[in-house]
């Protein structure tokens, strides 16, 4: 199983450096990058020597589940940029965190921990790009929402890192569940969750749009487009190694990816790719216009990501050959630029373009290297950068002059913001800094070395690009790369756009003041404001049903009890009626069991007049004992002793609490128990009506050949000597070992109580 190496070795970059940071805290950093490095050059290799394959491992084959991992062009490209940038991260943060955890006063210890959730983040990000299956694509999704949330927060202490986390988490993980809700659509559709079996079948039968918008929300909620956008900015509340990780080669490349995987069920659905090419529009727009005017240094790169994502939807919506380069020549340049602004900020103190200028005279090779980096991403001529527009401006061409103009404002904003920051960091007045230490530069030199390798010698981004449009597309790519000097429209486009992007940061102190005014306005009504409104409103509508209905334990039972029994009606009222409540004849053989539950019926009506709460509690344990009883008169003896044995417990388990608890409290609690109000009748006249003709319906289509016979089969399957234990342990196996923990639990909490009790004594 090659295929699973470089997976296993990324999954194990993790704990190893958790390992290793126990021995040595800097060890952590270098354990990882190593690992990182590792687990890139076995994929490399298997890449170059064997060539794109496929594994399957069945896991629930009688479901048709399996486990499937692919090795193709996009696969590759996208578990090339998470573990090469992810181990230049890692080793950048060696020299970041130890000066950042000194000023939040936290320990250095903490450096592990940050590194094990980089690691676990590029594991999930690698998982994430090979997997085969619905299912599993929706798994690595959740766990990249799960550990960006911890990395976001990572600055626990941090109002606004909280705040930020949970941004992100309730919005990406939102949005992955609408993605979930897509893929099982898919799966009932295509009867499999095998990502191949629902392409091929695909193509006689086009996946429904409702599918395909759920999936388009999952991925567009990871790549953060409009109108869910607003959850990145406020995502660089977190240390700078997160953002330039997260938001370059992996967080919000992984919507991207999914939307690329998934291309050839969006083929066909032209109106869904309509959208997600206005949409793409949109986002280019919006998060080039912020990037003009906003001041901190991570806010100009997070609105630049939105922007930059915004070209790669427009490329997969126009099934462009070039959407997998331009998100591998953006993701270098991009995490160079953040790593350069934390080290600035590291060195200055400062995180704000107002703050800083003239670093190039204290900070010169981080100067040439993220000008270098700069250059890339406004598509400069000798960087890899210049060929992610040049695709782009060849994808606009063919759709005619309303394309093109967009596409050349939209290259234009980008030279201006790009330069905008670059000038405001190391143009202007002199300002003499620390030297920044030699770890946190190295990262930034060897990105800028690879953007101009890739722009020197095009070629080595051929091969990778057609092999990751094939594996998109599923056609072969007739991609080029190369410079050509003559009048081609792409060449005009691009020039044009150094044109404009130079105006507009010639003239920038002229309309910057007018935009930010358009912008703080049309602010007060957007999505942000939207989802806090949400917040605000939900949070108001928890307290009120707290405050009115979750007053005791009789109002918790009825919270759960009146919205179960009411589905439960809704279910019966949508269902057709017809021989659904039979009436059966009642024999002499069946006195015995009637007895028994005329006895537990007794039992349970005297609970409603009982009178002290030991009395309840023996009222409420006849109730189970008598039903006990019934499973024994009809022959299930197995279910009988276990009935008794759950009743025992519990009603030692209540004696053993009640014994506790003050006798003010229960007898202020019996008196309130004395006087039922009108909604506890309510409320047990919804669940009782609800449970009875539920549980008659269910026994009016009660057959043992349907039932009984194939568990009686099931059991001999699996070598059990009675059906009940093989109910128990096989069939429900799980369910039995949480039952068992939950009875364990409360057994536990009860004994350190009376232990509580009796040190006090």
């Amino acid at each position: 199983m090659p295929i699973l190496l470089p997976i296993l070795l990324a999954l194990a970059c993790a704990p190893l450096a958790y390992v290793a940071g126990r021995w040595r805290t800097g060890a952590a950093a270098w354990t990882g990058a190593l690992g990182a490095l590792v687990a890139l050059g076995a994929l490399v290799h298997e890449w170059t020597t064997q060539g794109p394959s496929r594994l399957v491992l069945p896991w629930a084959p009688t479901w048709g589940l399996s486990l499937e991992f692919t090795r193709d062009g996009l696969s590759g490209l996208y578990a090339a940029l998470a573990l090469g940038v992810g181990a230049l991260v890692v080793l950048y943060s060696r020299a970041y965190m130890p000066h950042h955890l000194a000023e939040e006063g936290r320990p250095a210890r903490d450096e592990v921990r940050f590194q094990g959730l980089i690691l676990a983040f590029m594991a999930a990000m690698v998982l994430l790009v090979t997997v085969d299956d619905l299912l599993l694509l929706f798994v690595a999704l959740d766990l990249t929402t799960i550990i960006s949330y911890l990395l976001i927060g990572f600055d626990r202490e941090d109002p606004e890192s909280r705040a930020a986390a949970l941004l992100s988490l309730v919005l990406t993980g939102a949005t992955s569940v609408v993605f979930f809700a897509g893929a099982m659509t898919l799966g009932l559709q295509y009867g499999t969750f095998s990502l191949p079996l629902v392409i091929e079948r695909a193509a006689h039968d086009p996946a429904s749009t409702g599918a395909l918008v759920c999936l388009a929300v999952g991925a567009l909620g990871k790549s953060a487009q409009v109108p869910f956008h607003f959850w990145l900015p406020r995502a660089m509340a977190a240390p700078t190694p997160v953002s330039s990780y997260l938001h370059s080669a992996a967080m919000v490349a992984a919507g991207v990816f999914l939307l690329q995987r998934l291309y050839p069920l969006f083929a066909p659905a032209t109106e869904v790719r309509d959208g997600l090419l206005a949409i793409g529009f949109l986002s280019m727009g919006m998060g080039s216009l912020m990037a003009l005017v906003a001041d901190p240094f991570k806010r100009v790169l997070a609105y630049s990501t939105i922007a930059q994502y915004g070209y790669a939807l427009v490329l997969v919506a126009l099934g462009s050959e070039g959407a997998p380069l331009y998100v591998a020549a953006h993701a270098p340049c991009k995490a160079a630029l953040f790593l350069t602004v934390g080290a600035i900020t590291q060195v200055t103190g400062k995180k704000k373009l107002s703050e800083v200028s003239g670093l190039r005279h204290s900070l010169p090779v981080l100067a040439g290297a993220s000008a270098i980096a700069a250059a890339g991403l406004s598509a400069v001529p000798l960087t890899e950068g210049f060929f992610k527009d040049e695709v782009f401006f060849a994808a606009l061409v063919p759709k005619g002059p309303a394309f093109m103009a967009a596409g050349l404002v939209g290259a234009g904003m980008t030279l201006a913001y790009t330069l905008r920051l670059w000038w405001g960091l190391f143009g202007g007045p002199r300002q003499d800094v620390p030297a920044a230490p030699r770890l946190l530069v190295a990262p930034v030199v060897v990105l800028a070395g690879l953007i101009l390798l890739g722009g020197l010698v095009p070629g080595l981004l051929v091969e990778p690009a057609r092999a990751a449009a094939e594996a998109m597309r599923g056609e072969p790519s007739t991609l080029e790369l190369a410079y050509h000097f003559d009048a081609r429209p792409e060449n005009l486009l691009a020039v044009g756009a150094w044109v404009l992007g130079a105006l507009l940061f010639a003239t920038r102190h002229a309309w910057t003041p007018a935009l930010s005014r358009v912008l703080e306005a049309a602010s007060r009504v957007g999505a942000e404001r939207g989802y806090r409104l949400l917040l605000h409103q939900l949070d108001r509508l928890s307290t009120w049903l707290h405050e009115k209905e979750v007053r005791d334990l009789r109002d918790r039972v009825a919270s759960v009890l009146v919205p179960t029994g009411l589905l439960g009606l809704a279910v019966l009222g949508v269902t057709p009626l017809r021989d659904r409540f039979k009436v059966g004849p009642v024999g002499w053989a069946d006195v015995t069991l009637v007895m028994a539950l005329a006895f537990a019926s007794a039992a349970a009506l005297a609970t409603l007049r009982a009178k002290g709460h030991l009395r309840l509690v023996l009222l409420i344990s006849c109730v189970g004992f008598s039903l006990a009883m019934v499973f024994a008169f009809a022959a299930a003896p197995d279910v009988a002793l276990t009935s008794v044995l759950v009743e025992t417990t519990f009603t030692l388990l209540f004696a053993g609490l009640l014994a506790l608890l003050p006798e003010d409290r229960l007898r202020r609690a019996q008196e309130e128990a004395q006087k039922p109000r009108g909604r506890d009748r309510l409320a047990a006249g919804v669940a009782g009506a609800s449970a009875f003709l539920l549980s008659w319906s269910a026994l009016s289509h009660l057959h043992a050949d349907r039932v009984g016979t194939r568990t009686v089969e099931l059991a001999e399957i699996a070598h059990s000597p009675n059906v009940v234990a093989a109910v128990l342990t096989d069939f429900r196996g799980l369910d039995t070992v949480g039952e068992m923990s939950v009875v364990v639990a409360a057994l536990l909490g009860v004994t350190s109580l009376l232990g509580l009790k009796k040190g006090r004594r």
